[in-house]
């Protein structure tokens, strides 16, 4: 087949990428991807090495809806090493890293330590922009569009906000954006759609992050309400695997929409919450594609505090 080169060139490359940075999850999925082997071929290999894993297991694996952590299921992640040709310790120590191990309970559409690092620098990038901790709006509704594109990526996002101020005198919001591994936060676009235009606009590289301010032509009252909407162009990092949305507070309807370019479907997509950075994933639930637009979604109509997110496995 004519395709079949750059595919495993693509997995290939994406594998190299993740064993560097992890999580440890997308690792392990990248890496039978790029084998080629199906769940029922891995858990074959495993029982060869003595090793009694369910395919179920796997699955939840390489999702992040759960983590190895027994003696048995270590001494598998060892076996998976060998099975899938990878270096010695790469997943190990990628469950180390992210504190997965069996002394952890550590799990994240990013790994724990990424999500650490990246909410100091939002409040680092957030203090430069003069943002106070409360900015006097309540989210009523937030409805939040991405685009995969063709090369697997991240190609945009677009944002729908309604909102009710709690206070006299807002004037702005502030945006964030947080790419994925090894996006540059300096080649991103924020665009003002509705109801708002872009001021000032920070980021830090190392983690991704982009905050962005959007300027409203008005001064809002407390009690009054505003719709406004925003995109971010992105496209800057490699391959993505999933989005999760972060909430601090309880709130309003959130709906998250994510449409995939026809050259770039995906395998199987699902759903997860998850009540902290720290805390494993939960109500893992498997979302189909709809065939004509090549998109999934979730409607949460109140949220609570903690992350909500879709993921998506590629062949």
């Amino acid at each position: 087949m004519p395709h079949a080169p750059q595919h495993a060139d693509v997995a290939t490359a994406e594998l190299d990428s993740v064993l560097r940075g992890g999580p440890f999850h997308v690792a392990l999925r990248a890496a039978i991807a790029a084998r080629g082997l199906p769940l029922q071929r891995v858990q074959h290999h495993l029982s060869r090495h003595g090793v009694k894993v369910g395919v179920t297991s796997l699955s939840y694996w390489q999702q992040g809806a759960r983590r190895p952590q027994r003696p048995e299921s270590l001494r598998a992640v060892r076996a998976l090493e060998e099975i899938l040709e990878l270096p010695e310790e790469s997943l190990i120590r990628l469950l180390a890293d992210s504190g997965e191990g069996p002394s952890g309970q550590r799990s994240a559409a990013r790994s724990y330590r990424s999500l650490v690092e990246a909410s100091g620098v939002l409040d680092q990038l957030l203090a430069e922009l003069d943002c106070p901790p409360d900015g006097g709006l309540h989210t009523l509704g937030h409805h939040e569009r991405l685009r995969i594109g063709a090369r697997r990526e991240l190609a945009e996002r677009e944002s729908h906000h309604i909102v009710r101020a709690h206070r006299d005198g807002v004037d702005r919001f502030v945006a964030v954006h947080h790419g994925d591994r090894g996006a540059a936060p300096e080649r991103m676009r924020v665009h003002a759609l509705e109801n708002c235009r872009t001021g000032r606009v920070r980021w830090h590289r190392d983690t991704g992050v982009l905050a962005a301010e959007l300027l409203f032509d008005t001064r809002l009252r407390a009690g009054d309400t505003f719709l406004f909407r925003y995109g971010v162009e992105d496209g800057t990092a490699g391959v993505s695997h999933e989005y999760l949305r972060g909430f601090d507070s309880p709130g309003g309807q959130y709906a998250l929409q994510v449409c995939f370019d026809a050259a770039a479907l995906p395998a199987r997509c699902h759903r997860f919450t998850q009540h902290s950075a720290a805390a494993p994933r939960t109500g893992c639930q498997d979302l189909a594609l709809s065939g004509r637009h090549r998109s999934v979604h979730l409607v949460e109509p109140r949220v609570r505090a903690g992350f909500l997110g879709i993921g998506w496995d590629w062949e």
